[in-house]
């Protein structure tokens, strides 16, 4: 089967896109999160109390950061989508959506892939007819060079999480405690928050338990493929087990 990958840019009216026209050297990602977006900014240099401004208009803020390389920040946003999605007309043409969608310089980037080229034609047409639009790019992919990112949208990975589970996760990871060797305990974690150590912890592996139980589907799916046994794994085990 012949799978095509497109890469496409639009102008129409969409607050990012807009605020990136205003912007021009700063760049957007946005990923899709539930009934939200999670945006990831960027810029060179000192952002400007105008942008700044339209930053604290977004949303809540989840990280931001400066340095030489230039100006960071994480959000997440809550602003109403468009009456008709373009990711929804995507889907209507057969196409798959590849997040994160991109805005820079006045135009929003999109990319796809589709499994037949006549599909990129109809989209493209149906695009073209209320919007401003260009084909950056359009190639021939096997099906095995399908991002795995397009398998395991975030909002799943994170499904059925509380979020004293998500703080937890969350407050181990910008600790350190997930890096080799660890850059901190469960005890001082526990410590610096406001439950006992037996609570964080119960959260923190309750998390772990769940995001893996998620992901675990697409990573099954992910080495479908594979013939290799770089662990060396006694799977003649496993079939015994399973047979019992």
């Amino acid at each position: 089967m012949s799978l095509y990958e497109a890469s496409i840019r639009v102008k129409h009216e969409c607050p990012y896109r807009a605020i990136s026209e205003r912007h021009p050297d700063l760049t957007i990602r946005e990923w899709p999160l539930s009934d939200c977006q999670v945006l990831e900014l960027t810029a060179e240099g000192t952002p400007t109390d105008a942008l700044l401004d339209e930053i604290d208009q977004l949303g809540t803020v989840l990280h931001e950061s400066a340095d030489d390389d230039g100006y960071h920040v994480v959000t997440q946003s809550c602003l109403c989508s468009l009456e008709e999605s373009i990711v929804d007309r995507f889907e209507a043409h057969n196409c798959l959506y590849q997040s994160p969608t991109i805005y820079r310089q006045g135009w929003e980037h999109y990319t796809l892939v589709a499994f037949d080229s006549e599909d990129v034609r109809a989209l493209l047409g149906d695009l073209r007819s209320d919007r401003e639009i260009e084909l950056l790019s359009k190639t021939s992919i096997s099906e095995t060079q399908i991002p795995h990112s397009m398998l395991a949208p975030a909002s799943h990975l994170f499904e059925d999480l509380t979020d004293r589970q998500l703080a937890a996760l969350q407050f181990a990871l910008e600790s350190g405690y997930y890096e080799q060797p660890r850059g901190t305990s469960l005890r001082e974690l526990a410590d610096r928050t406001a439950v006992a150590r037996s609570t964080y912890e119960e959260h923190l592996r309750k998390a772990e338990n769940k995001l893996l139980t998620n992901a675990g589907q697409f990573l099954r799916l992910v080495t479908a493929t594979a013939t290799d046994n770089p662990l060396g794994v006694d799977r003649s085990r496993r079939a015994e087990r399973a047979a019992d």
